[in-house]
């Protein structure tokens, strides 16, 4: 028999924040230091990230009170658009958003494991053939999806158990590093000359094996803002997989909204603070020649590694060890969530005759087993064909499209459906729904502009699945005929 409600608040929340902290806030401040040039500027940065996801979370409460079942944005979509809008959804996610986000984080567990096991390092190229070459690290990561994908299978209480344990080690880890930088081996010197320079306009550019240090203008520095938040934005995202396993959360009603609320203000918050304490215990501006952590400065942090820097001042040479074990712990514990939950979307889509009619069956153990294996052998191509940076910038781009039309769908379902029962109402409507659109299309539009390398193979997917839909649709209606 499937196993029904077996998910509490509290389980909710940990879904929340364990699917939103993955690695990038140990690394992506690096990229946004450089982008920005000033720590005022990437405390900002990090800010706005922080209130688009906040009103994002508070607006989509009003859709998870009205559609409390399994399949999330899917099925808002569906019902506020047309099932071809929810389609393409569920399509991208599958292709880019989530087996991307699932590669992407496989593929950080491997390298920091590769720190304490250098035979699972990516410089451990096991195969090449030309230029591709398969590294240590990119078989480590599919095998850590493979043994997620195999618990996750059986069951929801065994995913839930992977879910409570490495959630609350790694929010209380994040914690512990933020206390300790802040009040105990934090230096009011360093953030005083970090702030003495907070709004500076300098930028640095990657060219050819070297760095170039620009001024920004005005217009510049938005963009600039806009194009260093991908790496936030990415750190905040997977915050609505808990919409996705409606169907397994107590009085679904009252605990999605609340939960959605309360995972992201956690998260946000302790990304904040992080920042913070990093501003407290490493110069801001660096040299790319630095041949030590402090000339480095968050800058140009060895291969990225802010936190690693930071906990380097407060540890010494101890710190790369404890700082790889920390991000081992996050990473694993981020993909649990974003696995168990994510196979509801192809269910919901399945049940609807989309994709594949396999993945709308429950296993013995009340999962769909099918969906889980078939998204594992797909992340897992991923892990060998992408790196890092193009699955962040290439995930951003989609995950925001379909933001706004989700958003957008609040104010259609209101004219649409007045009479629908909505147990929660978005915060602060209609303003602060209208104020997330506002800034996340302004995002969506820099980013067009200033990497549209990096977005059109999202676009190109999107268009890809309007025929995708109709022979999905043919097919259905062949079966039912």
């Amino acid at each position: 028999m499937a196993e029904k409600k077996s998910l509490n608040l509290l389980d909710a929340t940990l879904i929340v924040s364990g699917s939103m902290i993955g690695s990038g806030i140990f690394i992506v401040s690096a990229d946004i230091s450089r982008q920005t040039g000033g720590a005022g500027w990437l405390l900002l940065s990090w800010i706005l990230s922080g209130v688009i996801t906040l009103f994002a979370a508070l607006s989509y409460g009003e859709l998870a009170g009205m559609f409390p079942h399994a399949g999330g944005q899917y099925v808002y979509l569906k019902n506020a658009y047309n099932p071809l809008v929810g389609f393409l959804y569920g399509w991208t996610i599958f292709l880019v958003v989530q087996c991307g986000t699932i590669a992407a984080v496989a593929v950080a567990f491997a390298k920091y494991t590769g720190l304490l096991i250098p035979a699972f390092s990516e410089n451990n190229i096991l195969l090449e053939l030309g230029s591709y070459k398969i590294s240590a690290a990119q078989l480590l990561g599919i095998f850590s999806i493979f043994i997620l994908t195999l618990i996750n299978s059986r069951g929801i209480n065994y995913g839930k158990i992977v879910v409570r344990i490495f959630t609350s080690a790694k929010l209380v880890a994040l914690f512990g590093i933020i206390v300790l930088g802040l009040f105990v081996f934090g230096s009011a010197d360093v953030f005083s000359a970090n702030w003495s320079t907070a709004f500076s306009l300098t930028h640095w550019d990657k060219a050819g094996d070297g760095w170039v240090q620009s001024n920004l203008s005005t217009i510049a520095l938005l963009s600039a803002i806009g194009v260093g938040m991908v790496g936030s934005l990415f750190s905040s995202d997977a915050w609505n997989n808990v919409t996705f396993i409606s169907g397994d959360i107590e009085n679904p009603k009252r605990n999605i909204p609340l939960s959605l609320a309360i995972g992201t203000f956690i998260v946000v918050s302790l990304y904040l603070l992080a920042n913070i304490a990093y501003l407290f215990l490493l110069p801001l501006a660096g040299d790319p020649n630095g041949t030590d952590t402090l000339s480095r400065g968050i800058q140009f942090a060895q291969n990225e590694r802010v936190a690693t820097a930071a906990t380097e001042m407060m540890f010494g040479s101890k710190a790369v060890f404890i700082m790889a074990i920390l991000i081992m712990v996050s990473t694993f514990g981020c993909n649990n969530g974003i696995i168990l939950s994510s196979v509801r979307v192809y269910q919901a889509m399945a049940n609807d005759g989309l994709f594949f009619e396999k993945m709308k069956h429950n296993n013995s153990n009340g999962v769909p087993g099918f969906a889980l294996w078939v998204q594992f052998i797909w992340a897992s191509l991923l892990c060998l064909s992408g790196k890092y940076g193009d699955l962040l910038d290439y995930v951003m781009f989609s995950v925001m499209l379909f933001y706004i039309l989700t958003i957008a769908g609040i104010f259609i379902l209101r004219k649409k459906m007045p009479d629908e029962d909505r147990p929660y109402k978005a915060f602060g409507y209609p303003v602060v729904p209208a104020l997330y659109l506002v800034l996340a299309t302004a995002f969506c539009i820099n980013l067009l502009i200033v990497k549209f390398s990096a977005c059109w193979p999202g676009l190109l997917i999107v268009g890809i699945g309007v025929p995708v839909y109709f022979y999905w649709k043919g097919q259905n209606a062949i079966a039912n005929h």
